[in-house]
């Protein structure tokens, strides 16, 4: 594979803004992926206010998420050079069973490390500062305290180092995680409602499902679905939209 041969000889110095360009792209296609969705559901199937200022706070953690996220990703390019993680090339069978993995090994870490946040005192110091945002925009998909980042990058790279999964299963699965990411910090929801009654699909974590979260903390720790959630009894259904007030009739002349 080309572009894992190019990794291969790519320097050390030249892959820190090789690095930070990548995350900065990503970053920039999560958020203006965010913001299309609420134009586009904003009017018609809202989960809270959208639009909302944003805050130099706010963007001061954004960018250190992306200093943070680039070193995790030039850690992780450190591992692999070094033979700690593997990853397999070219077009394989295992490729959709690598996906699996990632994507439910992931959900599952995530709900551990998030649900122990919650109950311990790590809450307060670490991910209190999430929750800041009850009603979360694109933006806070990056408002994260330091420490919590390290700990999600952390776990991605420990799944890294114990599964070797196929090159383009994972970078199906980053995609699919920032997907994920935006749809939980949209405000919206653009999942049709019949998912909710879809045998395989209600299980998808939708926009409404971390809503919910952040309305209210003690239900729906996954990211990507529902199932650690349902099996465990944290679940709780995303909240009802927030449609406009029908206008009022008019009024008939006496």
């Amino acid at each position: 594979m080309h572009l894992l041969d190019f990794f291969k000889t790519l320097s050390w110095p030249a892959a820190v803004p090789l690095f930070l360009a990548e995350n900065l792209l990503v970053m920039a296609l999560a958020l203006g992926f965010g913001y299309l969705l609420q134009a586009a559901f904003g009017r018609q199937r809202p989960l809270g206010p959208v639009h909302q200022a944003i805050s130099r706070a706010e963007i001061r953690l954004v960018l250190v998420t992306l200093l943070i996220n680039t070193a995790v990703t030039f850690v992780g390019f450190g591992l692999w050079r070094q033979g700690f993680i593997t990853i397999g090339e070219g077009w394989s069978a295992r490729i959709m069973l690598d996906f699996a993995v990632l994507f439910l090994g992931m959900d599952l870490l995530m709900y551990v490390f998030h649900y122990v946040i919650h109950q311990t005192v790590l809450y307060r110091w670490i991910h209190a500062l999430h929750h800041e945002y009850p009603e979360p925009q694109p933006i806070d998909l990056f408002v994260l305290h330091p420490l919590e980042t390290m700990g999600f990058g952390g776990l991605w790279l420990l799944l890294m180092a114990v599964y070797p999964a196929n090159f383009l299963a994972t970078v199906a699965y980053l995609t699919a995680n920032v997907v994920f990411g935006v749809l939980g910090h949209s405000g919206v929801e653009p999942f049709p409602a019949s998912w909710e009654r879809h045998r395989l699909l209600r299980y998808l974590g939708s926009s409404g499902f971390h809503f919910q979260h952040h309305q209210d903390d003690r239900h729906n720790f996954g990211f990507y679905t529902s199932i650690w959630d349902r099996l465990f009894g944290t679940y709780a259904p995303g909240p009802p939209l927030r449609l406009p007030p029908a206008p009022a009739p008019p009024i008939a002349p006496a």
